[in-house]
């Protein structure tokens, strides 16, 4: 099944949430959906998801019973995660996608993957202090001087900024060699990325990226 929706959705994993990311997500992306046992999570703070996907190896007989039938869809496949099962079922301007950080490091990464590979619609990862997403090819970010800006390769990447106190024009990226974290903004910034490049900003920069995709 796939959810369509013309507003964006907050996507909830099975990690735990803090209320103020939720509040913060539910601004920008007031449709919620959520991956496997993340609809707990979602029923614990009093919100129905319109969707939840996964392998359903975590959700609860209690969140089973409580959200309507229809709005449950299991994937039996396991060459996927529930993240990327997710993502690839929604058609939605972005995605902000909580719970997916802050517990097991080996589905962290995996969820670094699957935005490096673009699944979906353009996603906004909220993990800890950060905000984390696939760089686009071009993307202007109105950002004070002095905000934190990473920029971490998941493969062969190259890149142009303006408005970086150290610009990457030039430099060649990749996992095993330079990666550019702990850039900082000298104002507005505007990037030019070629490769899988993740952006990494200060979780309060949220509705800023949001804005900028």
């Amino acid at each position: 099944m796939i959810l369509q929706s013309p507003r964006p959705v907050t996507l909830i994993g099975g990690a735990p949430v803090a209320r103020a990311d939720l509040d913060a997500a539910l601004a920008l992306a007031p449709v919620v959906a959520a991956a496997d046992g993340g609809a707990d999570t979602a029923l614990q703070f009093g919100l129905m998801p319109q969707a939840v996907w996964g392998d359903f190896d975590s959700i609860s007989d209690r969140a089973r019973a409580a959200i309507p039938p229809g709005n449950l869809h299991p994937v039996a496949e396991q060459d996927s995660t529930d993240f990327e099962k997710c993502l690839s079922r929604l058609r939605t301007p972005f995605v902000v996608a909580l719970g997916f950080a802050g517990g097991r490091h080996d589905h962290f990464l995996s969820a670094l993957g699957v935005i490096a590979r673009r699944v979906g619609p353009p996603c906004l990862l909220v993990a800890g202090e950060d905000v984390i997403t696939r760089a686009p090819a071009r993307l202007a970010l109105d950002l004070a001087p002095g905000t934190r800006v990473s920029l971490f390769p998941m493969g062969a990447a190259t890149g142009r900024s303006q408005g970086l106190r150290w610009p990457i024009d030039g430099l060649a990226f990749a996992p095993d060699g330079r990666s550019g974290t702990s850039n900082q903004a000298t104002g507005p910034v505007t990037l030019a990325c070629e490769g899988p490049m993740l952006l990494i900003l200060p979780r309060a920069e949220l509705a800023t990226l949001a804005r900028a995709l």
